[in-house]
């Protein structure tokens, strides 16, 4: 982490264009947003995950829960950095979002830009207050199914499962609450930044691939945690089960990005095809690495049962996966901010992606400290100590 913040310093001293003096620092404003968002998706995927699981009731996973909820621990400080880049954005300190620049709606100004205008009901204040709703009820329900799990572990015996029962209730609703914030948010956070263009699948795309972030990273540190011998307990069928939805989930992920590719591309509207052109032109190898590693890969590596059995292998594939992810974001957000600045990958992607990750882990193992690893007084415990496929 330290090694990664030093990176960042350096980042922003190094930062420049010759020639261009509207580049301020764009490109190392962008890797520090690509890093907050990848990581805070990463545990609000991870929220929604242990939502599902209430909800739908589900038994297997219930050995790994007290790493899901310490996975979603981490969300606060992922919505403190958003929130920060969205003020100094405000107050002109970046150039992150184009729709708020100065004089944007002005027809007087030489900012104007006429499509942006007829957008601006859509952004400023209303923009705001979205957000800020967002933060609340995301926090809300993830403290809310953390503190009712505590809760239960501290009676000796939880009368007929009550707190279980209320994370049921709170599971289900946080499930509607997310299936129209996951993707109004995406809009509002990251396609924004390309403003004069729109996708309706980009939602469920964004949705895809911090939910495929989310299960590698769960699925990483359990592994880690068994070898440890920290929990014994989780039987190789879980694990296993972690591996399908891994399996699954790229899938997923593939088939809204080539579905959002092939509509553009078919439907050949200039104000649409822009979007990819610029990837295209600019961003054409990290495109194909992109979808290589997320498609490919765990299609190939992540087919057979056994792959999914043998730890270090599903270790090795998953930090691919979680790295070639990560890319995506990349790739998501510099062609609307940096544009045909873009060199490649370098240093400053590495060190600010160090930086989060150090974060990040830390967080997470302090939120597993806090609690025991093993759950107790939940109905569905013994399923989960015994299951076997």
């Amino acid at each position: 982490m330290i090694v990664g913040l030093i990176s960042i310093i350096a980042m922003f001293l190094t930062d420049h264009v010759d020639g261009d003096p509207e580049y301020h620092n764009t490109r190392a404003w962008s890797n520090v947003f690509a890093g907050a968002f990848f990581f805070m998706a990463l545990s609000l995927a991870a929220a929604f995950f242990l939502g599902l699981q209430y909800a739908a009731e589900a038994g297997w996973s219930t050995t790994i829960k007290r790493v899901i909820e310490a996975v979603t621990m981490y969300l606060p400080w992922g919505l403190s950095f958003m929130m920060l880049l969205f003020l100094l954005g405000q107050f002109h300190v970046h150039h992150i979002y184009h729709w708020m620049a100065p004089g944007i709606g002005d027809p007087n100004s030489e900012n104007y830009d006429a499509i942006i205008a007829g957008k601006l009901g859509y952004f400023g204040v209303f923009w705001w207050v979205r957000t800020i709703l967002y933060m609340i009820g995301w926090l809300w329900f993830t403290f809310k199914l953390r503190s009712n799990s505590i809760e239960a572990d501290k009676l000796d015996v939880d009368i007929n499962n009550s707190y279980h029962w209320k994370n049921i209730k709170i599971g289900a609703w946080f499930m509607v609450l997310f299936a129209v914030t996951s993707s109004t948010s995406a809009w509002d956070w990251v396609m924004s930044i390309d403003t004069h263009w729109f996708s309706t699948l980009f939602g469920w795309y964004i949705f895809a691939g911090m939910w495929i972030s989310a299960l590698t990273a769960i699925t990483i540190l359990v592994i880690w945690l068994k070898k440890e011998g920290y929990m014994e307990f989780v039987t190789e069928s879980t694990i296993h089960d972690m591996g399908k939805w891994m399996f699954a989930i790229s899938f997923l992920w593939t088939y809204l990005y080539f579905s959002q590719f092939m509509l553009i591309w078919y439907a050949d509207i200039p104000e649409e095809v822009i979007y990819f052109q610029s990837r295209w032109e600019n961003y054409k190898a990290l495109m194909w690495t992109v979808f290589f590693i997320n498609f490919a890969l765990p299609m190939v590596m992540l087919m057979s049962r056994d792959s999914k059995r043998n730890f270090f292998f599903l270790m090795f594939v998953g930090t691919i996966i979680f790295i070639g992810h990560y890319l995506d974001v990349i790739m998501i957000v510099m062609p609307g901010t940096v544009g045909h600045h873009w060199t490649g990958l370098s240093w400053m992607e590495f060190g600010n992606f160090f930086f989060f990750l150090g974060l990040f882990i830390y967080v997470v193992l302090n939120a597993l400290a806090k609690a025991p690893l093993r759950v107790k007084n939940h109905p569905f415990i013994q399923e989960s100590l015994h299951h076997s496929i």
